[in-house]
């Protein structure tokens, strides 16, 4: 049996870890890593790209960045996650604002210490990740539509810390990335219609608060229906083998997701398109290898000298 001390350490790291959303960090490693074998440097042998230590410590130094992007996110929204999510905040406040603090600063040191052994290029871009982080919690995040942009750029940032290692600048990357934006883009859209309440308590301009919902599904069905041209590049024009069927299959989802938005007028309602937004950005990173499946399905191109 634990004792009663060790069961309060454990609830204060399954706090901590709900803080930095854990569940989050592999899988935005494991789209960097599929990322950098399927499409940044795809000449290059599997093996070399998972043995590279300079890689290595670029997505680890990714996810201390972006773990430390939740603690500040998740400092400043203590109020806010009250009323948005209560439950939530419940376990999360388990861990004191202070200590939240010094794990915050002290992780950010360690990242500037490790970005050291890539480059000084990357202590630049890591540091400048880290102060709009930053910036975003403490002022962007309640700005009209600045908000909801500059989270989903820094969602996708770490794919560039990717891409300015292998100085690699294939036009269908960007089409990628465009395709990457926009659903979060929309996602983020999802969140501010699911939260407005603590939205408007807590003073935060967001599109819902400030012109209604009906307005605000009309920019999201918008975004949703810009989605199909990086689809149409990277289907028609670029290459990406297999993946063209997440990406039918995408459309498809998206097509129900605008029945389901206009349908749609309360928080599970709102809770539901989110999930369906997150469903398409994970299993995204899943499909990249259909890019070139053969590196699964035989080994060789993993394994050969």
């Amino acid at each position: 049996m634990l004792s009663r001390k060790s069961k309060h350490l454990l609830l204060k790291i399954v706090s901590m870890i709900s803080v930095v959303r854990g569940y989050n960090i592999p899988i935005i490693a494991l789209a960097q890593y599929l990322s950098a074998i399927f499409i940044l440097a795809p000449e290059r042998r599997a093996l070399d790209v998972l043995l590279d230590f300079n890689l290595f410590i670029i997505v680890l130094v990714s996810s201390l960045t972006i773990a430390s992007g939740y603690i500040i996110n998740n400092f400043y929204d203590s109020k806010k996650d009250l009323i948005n999510r209560p439950n939530k905040s419940k376990l999360d406040r388990l861990v004191s604002q202070k200590t939240k603090l010094q794990v915050y600063f002290s992780i950010n040191f360690i990242v500037f210490l490790l970005a050291f052994f890539v480059s000084f290029r990357a202590v630049i871009f890591f540091s400048s990740y880290i102060f709009l982080i930053w910036f975003y919690s403490h002022k962007l995040k309640k700005m009209l539509v600045i908000g909801n942009l500059t989270a989903s750029f820094l969602a996708v940032l770490p794919f560039f810390a990717i891409l300015l290692y292998y100085k690699n600048l294939y036009p269908q990357i960007f089409a990628h990335a465009t395709f990457l934006f926009l659903l979060i883009l929309i996602r983020e859209m999802i969140k501010d219609l699911e939260n407005i309440k603590g939205d408007i308590a807590n003073d935060y301009q967001t599109i819902p608060v400030a012109y209604g919902e009906g307005f605000s599904k009309k920019i999201i069905s918008m975004l949703t229906v810009l989605t199909v041209v990086p689809i149409y590049y990277l289907v028609e024009i670029f290459e990406v083998r297999y993946m063209d069927i997440y990406f039918y299959l995408s459309m498809i989802i998206l097509i129900f997701f605008l029945m389901k938005l206009w349908k749609s007028n309360t928080k599970p309602d709102y809770l539901l398109l989110h999930n369906i937004l997150k469903f398409l950005v994970v299993s995204g990173v899943f499909c990249i290898i259909l890019i070139n499946p053969e590196v699964l399905i035989h080994g060789k191109r993993l394994l050969r000298l």
